[in-house]
């Protein structure tokens, strides 16, 4: 049987990171299980710039990978794998993935949130070939190409104003009269000449052939129907929380976010929550590592009680 581990920590995100470091900086015994890459969201943007101490901003990827060497440097523990299956009751959770079977005393659930898909014709079938979540990711592959954002959001417009970079057009589709996204960003994105703006329209369906080459818009007021030639569609519509490996053992509100108390507890003993996966009102990397500091002094309070570990 696998060691036990006084917490596992299921994420990589900037919760799961911070929580990683307080943790092992406190001497618990930490490990982090990762199914992709370390930083979550935040691995995505290309450029953060209301993280607090980086006056000229940080890119999301060197951040990330920041956080993950700090957490390291004290101990933490990070494996790659996917938990398929938990046995959270009792004072030892049973954690099992497609890698190996862990032990813990303790589990963080800071397992963040995806992409919502927009549901349309074409999306699946062009996914990785015209259709993408991430402008971070694949910007630089439509370069003096035409591309289409859809959201109005801050990570939609940021994301619009960042693919001008190599796009030589991009047209940004909001279903609804105006942006949901801060002034700033917004006054940035009407002002940049190569982004064209495009409100109370949606996307009907995607086209192509071995990649896109065109998709449907109709305006939700006038019912006007184009198809319009495109090279690329990024699609920010917001999030969907990743809580579906745990829809049957903890509680989940309507949306499928973990409910927790003050403490970040949830509703079975000795597994707590942190970050973007949990239900709060406001989703932000800085809030993300507020909530693992947070955790993390929980956790050690709880273990201290249970092993008697020194507070």
């Amino acid at each position: 049987m696998s060691k036990i581990y006084d917490v596992c920590i299921l994420g990589a995100g900037p919760a799961g990171l911070t929580a990683a470091l307080y943790c092992a900086r406190a001497s618990l015994k930490t490990v982090v299980i990762e199914k992709l890459a370390p930083g979550g969201q935040m691995a995505t943007t290309a450029s953060i710039e209301n993280y607090p101490g980086f006056a000229q901003g940080i890119g999301g990827v060197d951040l990330a990978l920041s956080m993950l060497d700090q957490a390291q440097r004290f101990g933490a523990e990070v494996i790659y794998d996917e938990i398929h299956r938990l046995e959270l009751v009792g004072p030892v959770k049973l954690l099992e993935g497609h890698g190996g079977t862990y032990q813990a005393k303790c589990v963080i659930v800071a397992t963040g949130a995806s992409p919502r898909e927009l549901g349309v014709p074409g999306e699946l079938r062009f996914r990785g070939t015209g259709v993408s979540y991430c402008a971070t990711c694949d910007g630089a592959l439509y370069r003096d190409k035409r591309v289409v954002v859809v959201g109005g959001s801050d990570s939609a417009v940021e994301e619009a104003v960042f693919l001008t970079r190599f796009a030589k057009e991009v047209i940004l589709v909001h279903r609804r009269d105006s942006f949901r996204a801060t002034p700033i960003l917004t006054k940035r994105a009407m002002r940049n000449p190569q982004i064209t703006v495009k409100f109370d329209t949606i996307v009907e369906a995607i086209y192509g052939d071995t990649k896109v080459t065109s998709l449907t818009l109709a305006n939700v007021k006038s019912g006007e129907i184009e198809t319009i030639p495109v090279d690329g569609i990024f699609i920010y519509i917001g999030l969907q929380p990743n809580t579906e490996f745990l829809r049957t053992i903890i509680e989940l509100d309507h949306s499928g976010y973990v409910v927790a108390d003050q403490h970040l507890s949830t509703s079975v003993e000795g597994v707590l929550v942190a970050g973007d996966v949990r239900q709060k009102v406001l989703r932000q990397v800085a809030t993300a590592v507020g909530d693992g500091a947070l955790v993390a002094s929980i956790v050690e309070k709880y273990l201290s009680g249970v092993t008697g570990h020194d507070q």
